[in-house]
């Protein structure tokens, strides 16, 4: 009776080694005549052999998985009824294939093979479910590809970037409450894209990427939501029940100064609260902004010198000394206006916007003589003032130039001034104020 259950254990032994070597060659076999089908495009002939793999030894070799989705997607692409029995086959074996890639990464990982993360992995797959679903449902889409990209960030690919972007609006068109998500997911991406430009080496990949940041912006401005009276109404109330909450507040901030509503109430408070826990230059500059709208010229200027103050970039520096610059001018402070245009030069020699300012601040106090034709020599040292402005920053030349036809219209005959003993070239000092010396024409 031993024997014979020796016997029979020995069989069954063998037997089961036997089974063990054959489903390895099988294995071996199988994946190298799907592979090579995959490779001349015969996803018909593929499909069976790669089913033996996937289904008996998925860990392989990883190129089970990439071969997968090109076969399953061409067979999808062969069958034009999507409500087909054969196209919803393929399209969950589709699925399927992407659940057991996520399944099996960190195994692929530890191994060494190079490979995407499973939270890549499971961008991918909501791309390939929004192109081959029968019916995409967007909330299914948004949550797998939200989940993607808050993992992945900037190492998301770029189709996953901008399908969060656009399953996002999809939602919002659907349900209004997501358009203050909608508006972050858009900055999200956008910053993803951005870290994916500047990490890439190659110049194609690069360019690609900046594609998608192109199209991510595309979708932001026909959202409809890039609009400074949507985003006021958004956040307003936020801001007020948000008071506190600095890394809130400090969002808003950069959303409504991305989008260029800096005088919106919303970014002009959240700039107060900031402010009062923690004093920065754009909290300053927001401060300033709100002050001006009220009418505190006095104020306005006080936070724009605090704004400079705390700036450490002599660019913005010099951005906000012609903002106070515009303040001044606004209230006809003239004297202080050019003060601050100067100080605004000072720090940007480059800076074309204070010199204009300046020439229309001469522009605007011509009267410094009883003579008119001495008056009228204002416009010399005005059209001095734009001439420059256009020599040092030539993105101004086309406001400079409309401005010099205009002003010169106005300088003085020389028959007029001869009478008074002077002629074209002489130098004269204008008065009042202004006290520069310029050349008559």
């Amino acid at each position: 009776m031993k024997i014979k259950t020796l016997v029979a254990i020995l069989a069954l032994s063998a037997g089961v080694t036997t089974a063990m070597a054959q489903e390895e060659p099988n294995c071996n076999s199988s994946s190298s005549i799907s592979h090579e089908a995959v490779k001349a495009g015969n996803f018909k002939d593929a499909y069976k052999p790669w089913k033996v793999v996937l289904d008996n030894c998925p860990t392989l070799r990883y190129y089970t998985f990439t071969d997968g989705y090109k076969i399953l997607k061409g067979l999808l692409g062969q069958i034009k009824d999507k409500n087909s029995a054969d196209y919803k086959k393929y399209f969950d074996e589709l699925m399927n294939t992407h659940d057991l890639r996520i399944k099996y990464t960190p195994e692929f990982l530890a191994k060494g093979v190079k490979v995407s993360s499973a939270d890549e992995a499971l961008g991918i797959k909501a791309v390939d479910y929004i192109a081959f679903a029968p019916k995409v449902d967007a909330n299914v889409a948004y949550n797998w590809l939200r989940q993607s990209v808050d993992a992945a960030k900037g190492e998301s690919a770029g189709a996953t970037l901008f399908y969060f972007l656009q399953m996002s609006l999809d939602k919002l068109k659907t349900d209004p409450s997501h358009k203050e998500q909608f508006i972050q997911d858009y900055l999200n991406a956008s910053e993803y894209a951005d870290a994916a430009i500047a990490a890439e080496t190659k110049e194609a990949s690069k360019k690609a990427y900046q594609g998608i940041k192109d199209n991510l912006v595309a979708l932001f401005i026909n959202s409809g939501t890039a609009d400074c009276e949507s985003l006021q109404n958004i956040y307003a109330p936020k801001v007020e029940a948000n008071q506190t909450d600095l890394v809130y507040l400090k969002k808003v901030i950069d959303i409504m100064k991305m989008m260029r509503c800096t005088d919106s109430d919303a970014y002009q408070q959240a700039s107060f609260y900031v402010y009062k826990i923690e004093p920065s230059t754009e909290a300053a500059t927001g401060c300033a902004y709100q002050a001006f709208k009220k009418g505190d010229i006095e104020g306005s200027v006080k936070f724009f010198d605090e704004a400079i103050n705390l700036e450490t970039d002599n660019v913005k520096k010099a951005e906000k000394a012609y903002a106070a610059a515009s303040v001044l001018a606004s209230a006809k402070k003239l004297s202080q206006a050019r003060s601050y245009a100067q100080k605004a030069i000072s720090f940007n020699e480059n800076y074309g916007a204070p010199y204009i300012l300046i020439a229309n601040l001469y522009a605007m106090s011509p009267n410094w003589s009883d003579e008119s034709a001495l008056n009228k020599c204002t416009y010399f040292a005005v059209i001095d003032k734009l001439q420059r402005a256009k020599s040092v920053d030539p993105s101004v030349a086309e406001e400079a130039n409309k401005l010099i036809g205009r002003y010169a219209a106005h300088t003085p005959q020389a028959k007029d001034l001869f009478m008074l003993g002077y002629k074209a070239g002489d130098r004269i000092t204008i008065g009042g104020w202004i006290g520069e010396t310029t050349t008559i024409r």
